[in-house]
């Protein structure tokens, strides 16, 4: 099955994709705890029978921005950093022998097709073309033999990168955080629906493949993704695991491409969709606010 949450003048609504269009499946189904993704997630296998008996049903018709983010509210989204090997040497790293994570807020959060911000206090915005995982059951030390019982669906995001707050110290939280620089959707794509384990990953910029991969080329694969997080935290319904960009990311470009205002960066996943965003400029920050990366006594960048 496919799922999108969808702008109505209701508010944000989780549709199944019916038979045409997309059918409102609160509505359809008269459970009301299925406005939501992470409603659906919590709602486990009786959740996902009631959307299989209305996905036959006619829907409506959408498109583009009519597409919200398809986990406005994520629980978490726990993140993978340097999980292919080309992106580890493009960026003058050693191939990594433990995962690098991170965790990005709900607040980076926007819909497959909105603008993408860029920060007002950074010049090195970079795009991150990543599989997302959305959890379904989850659970606690789920062995990667049993990952996928855990695991509810799949879909695209953009891990947009501010990269000069990103590596102005050890962490890097504050530049995988800025609001609204991270797309996902347009849809979740079922767990027994797609195969994820070889798929082609790209990432388009005004026309240009940017990144140009295949999900097997993972250092940490789906299912060891899952046991790694299980290790250390209960993975909740609705919790989201980026799992990761190939090489061919702008920093590590000569010259570098940062994405700027009037780009349009799209990410294309096989078997899953694409997002495509064009970039606009944030607006009313402040001209002399104190916090600038570039511009502080630092040595890490």
């Amino acid at each position: 099955m496919r799922f999108a949450t969808i702008r109505t003048s209701r508010g944000l609504r989780l549709h199944v994709k019916g038979s045409e269009g997309y059918v409102d499946l609160a509505d359809a189904t008269g459970d009301q705890a299925l406005v939501t993704l992470n409603g659906l997630a919590a709602g486990g296998d009786a959740a996902l029978d009631a959307a299989r008996a209305v996905q036959s049903q006619s829907g409506q018709a959408y498109e583009g921005t009519d597409f919200g983010p398809l986990t406005p509210n994520p629980p978490r989204v726990l993140c993978l950093g340097v999980n292919y090997a080309d992106h580890a040497i493009e960026g003058g790293r050693a191939v990594p022998t433990w995962p690098e994570s991170f965790v990005r807020g709900a607040g980076s959060v926007i819909g497959a097709y909105d603008d993408m911000v860029k920060p007002a206090l950074s010049s090195r915005l970079d795009y991150e073309a990543e599989l997302a995982i959305i959890i379904g059951k989850g659970g606690r030390y789920i062995k990667a033999e049993d990952a996928y019982d855990a695991i509810l669906g799949y879909s695209v995001m953009n891990d947009g990168s501010a990269r000069e707050w990103q590596r102005a110290a050890t962490q890097w939280t504050p530049g995988k955080n800025f609001e609204g620089t991270m797309p996902i959707g347009p849809e979740l794509v079922t767990n027994d629906e797609v195969n994820v384990t070889d798929l082609s990953i790209r990432s388009i910029l005004n026309g240009n493949v940017m990144q140009d991969s295949r999900t097997s080329h993972m250092i940490v694969s789906v299912s060891r993704a899952v046991e790694y997080f299980s290790s250390f935290t209960t993975l909740r319904p609705g919790d989201v695991i980026a799992s990761g960009t190939p090489g061919g990311v702008g920093f590590a470009r000569k010259p570098p491409v940062w994405l700027t205002p009037g780009d349009t960066i799209e990410v294309v996943i096989e078997g899953i969709g694409s997002i495509a965003n064009k970039i606009v400029e944030e607006e009313g920050a402040p001209a002399d606010w104190p916090w600038m990366p570039l511009k502080a006594d630092t040595t890490s960048f």
